[in-house]
């Protein structure tokens, strides 16, 4: 990682014009739908910066002991599972579905998954289609409950228990929607520690573009917590955000990268995008405009971690770092709360911690996950 860059001078100067341009006409414009920026100034924030990097450093350790369940129901035998996936595009979406396979084969389940294309009209047949099945559960992959309500409604009647992975803000229970519970990383711990990763790695001073997908409620309320964090460092500038819809992120995502190049030039220190796929896709764009791979600007996925964001970072290719979801670990600790759901016992209350992974930590690695969950799993099991 890029740890503490020095900004170069033109930077700097650039920055400071930038504060005095603001002053006198006010603020570019931060996204297509005219959301506003925030402040800026040219001195940086050293207490913010000191807080950030103390918080980045905890972060990126790896020796994280397993601090999940040890205890709880044995198998339950003969179940179902049906994945319903926003759309297997998206690789954390499909990450966890492969966690979840994983698992129900060391439980004795079953596992199907339906792809709802990443369009409202296909994910409301996926989850038609899984209820129709009448599986032991159901995993809502990546998407809002409320946009199948009529579904998950039939679900809850014919008592099949629902799971969330990222469905909705919260980890836990939830009670509307109704879900058994959700497995996630806590949506304001990844915005936080994605925000003070830019902070730390600026020294305070950056320029910033934002990459959400605003039609996902778990997506937008990541993106608006990120801009929080980004404000209370006055040396950084959010320069602009840029609402893509993942299903489009491969079309869009590169001529939108050329376009800010184009406007913001050396001003563009470090982009956050709610899902490293977009810089899979942002790759490219950058490569023809001459950009070097190792930066800047130096980007951060807030969330997901599969294998090909691991290998960008670890050949530094135009990402920095991600705070990475343990998908693996997540789908297993799906099936461990559907065994405790089948079991009448309450969901687990476990919460994966947040991690950053860069060049310096991950060498080699091809995903995050906390040692020790599948023995764990396994011994509650009874397998």
């Amino acid at each position: 990682m890029h740890r503490n860059r020095k900004a170069a001078p033109a930077r700097l100067a650039c920055c400071a014009l930038l504060v005095t341009a603001t002053a006198l006409v006010g603020c570019e414009r931060g996204s297509p739908d005219g959301a506003a920026e925030t402040a800026t100034g040219p001195s940086g924030c050293p207490d913010v910066q000191a807080r950030a990097q103390a918080a980045v450093t905890r972060a990126e350790r790896t020796d994280i002991p397993w601090g999940g369940p040890t205890t709880g129901p044995e198998a339950v035998s003969g179940k179902t599972i049906v994945y319903v996936a926003q759309t297997m595009t998206n690789p954390g979406v499909a990450g966890a579905a492969r966690g979840v396979r994983e698992a129900a084969r060391v439980i004795g389940w079953d596992v199907r998954v339906i792809d709802g294309g990443g369009t409202p009209a296909g994910i409301q047949a996926a989850m038609s289609e899984a209820v129709a099945l009448r599986p032991s559960g159901i995993v809502i992959g990546g998407f809002d409950p409320d946009s199948t309500a009529q579904q998950a409604a039939r679900a809850n009647a014919q008592r099949i228990p629902l799971i969330g992975w990222h469905a909705v803000p919260e980890p836990g229970p939830s009670r509307q929607p109704d879900l058994f519970t959700n497995v996630t990383t806590r949506v304001q711990d990844v915005a936080r520690i994605s925000g003070q990763w830019i902070i730390s790695d600026s020294n305070g001073r950056a320029g910033v573009v934002l990459i959400t997908d605003a039609s996902i409620p778990f997506a937008r309320n990541k993106s608006d917590l990120i801009r929080k964090e980004l404000a209370g460092c006055r040396g950084v500038r959010l320069l602009s955000v840029e609402n893509i819809p993942i299903p489009d992120a491969s079309s869009r995502t590169p001529r939108e990268i050329s376009s800010l190049l184009s406007r913001f030039q050396d001003r563009w220190t470090h982009s956050v995008a709610i899902n490293d796929l977009y810089f899979a896709d942002a790759a490219p764009a950058f490569r023809a405009a001459g950009e070097k791979g190792s930066g800047p600007p130096y980007n951060i996925g807030a969330g997901d971690g599969d294998p090909s964001a691991f290998q960008r970072i670890n050949s530094r290719q135009y990402q920095a770092a991600t705070v990475p979801e343990p998908l693996s670990l997540q789908g297993w600790q799906i099936v461990d709360e559907f065994n405790r759901a089948f079991s009448g016992r309450p969901a687990s209350g476990y919460t994966a911690p947040v991690h950053i992974a860069t060049a310096d930590n991950s060498e080699g690695a091809t995903a995050w996950d906390p040692s020790g969950y599948r023995e764990a799993y396994r011994k509650i099991w009874g397998k």
